[in-house]
């Protein structure tokens, strides 16, 4: 079987993979729950090469990002749910249902009335969501998945909850709370000599606070996170460098030294 740049082949391959008798033993084995995790995982890889302006990398990890579609597509078909097709036909429906003012007759909308007018059809889709299954999950917070990235999901869950009042309006007040949540951390670790799971409870009380601050700041969390690790990695490795011009290993280096050198890769940047 040679490549191709048609779809076709790809679903083509996916079939052949997963064929009893002539297809690949590793892929027969995987079902829904077993692949998801690679499906998270190419993601983030996908999200990676665009941090990282790899062009070449995003084209191959997209790939393989489709790869996990048709994956899942190709399991559900061989169950009699769905088929490639029938993906393709369901995001194809969604985009025009809401883009109306480019397949429809609503025009002449700014950016901020579109966002809008996305969100109210994103609404009228989950209430027929909602009434197809007998009126489950028709919480304000439902609909935030489960396998989203922790501090991702909390932002979710938070605009969900904002949505219907349950908000500050200052992000002062949300600073106030921060203060409130690391004192009782202090607490916590105050009243044992050993770190406690009640002190690790807080810790995470803390992040939400934090993820509801960054909200307030109109910034992603995850993405805040995101350029704060890259910045500790470059910082780290301005330290390893030095040590190393030096014949020293950063085991062997005091936390003092370490941190001077911290300070003048800090002031570097």
């Amino acid at each position: 079987m040679t490549p191709s740049r048609d779809i076709g082949r790809l679903v083509e391959i996916m079939a052949a993979l997963r064929t009893p008798g002539t297809g690949c033993p590793w892929d027969l084995q995987q079902n829904f729950s077993t692949i998801a995790p690679y499906t998270l995982e190419e993601a983030y890889e996908v999200a990676d090469a665009i941090a990282r302006e790899d062009l070449a990398d995003l084209r191959e990890e997209l790939g393989d990002l489709l790869l996990q579609v048709i994956f899942h597509a190709h399991m559900a078909q061989e169950q009699g749910a769905f088929d490639f097709g029938d993906v393709v036909q369901s995001i194809t429906e969604k985009l025009i249902r809401r883009h109306p003012h480019v397949f429809g007759d609503e025009h002449g909308h700014t950016a901020q009335a579109v966002e809008g007018l996305w969100e109210r059809i994103k609404a009228e889709e989950k209430e027929k969501k909602a009434a197809r299954n007998g009126g489950a999950n028709k919480g304000a917070l439902a609909g935030v998945p489960v396998a989203l990235p922790a501090l991702t999901r909390a932002l979710k869950l938070q605009q969900k909850a904002g949505k219907v009042g349950f908000d500050w309006n200052d992000p002062r007040a949300v600073l106030r709370k921060i203060r409130e949540e690391a004192d009782e951390i202090e607490v916590a670790l105050n009243a044992c000599d050993e770190p406690t799971s009640e002190a690790a409870a807080e810790v995470g009380d803390l992040l939400f606070a934090a993820v509801n601050l960054a909200r307030h700041l109109h910034a992603d969390p995850e993405a805040l996170l995101c350029q704060t690790n890259r910045k500790f990695e470059r910082r780290f490795a301005s330290i390893e460098r030095a040590l190393a011009a030096k014949g020293i290993a950063p085991q062997q280096a005091t936390l003092t030294e370490m941190d001077a050198l911290w300070e003048e890769a800090k002031a570097q940047e």
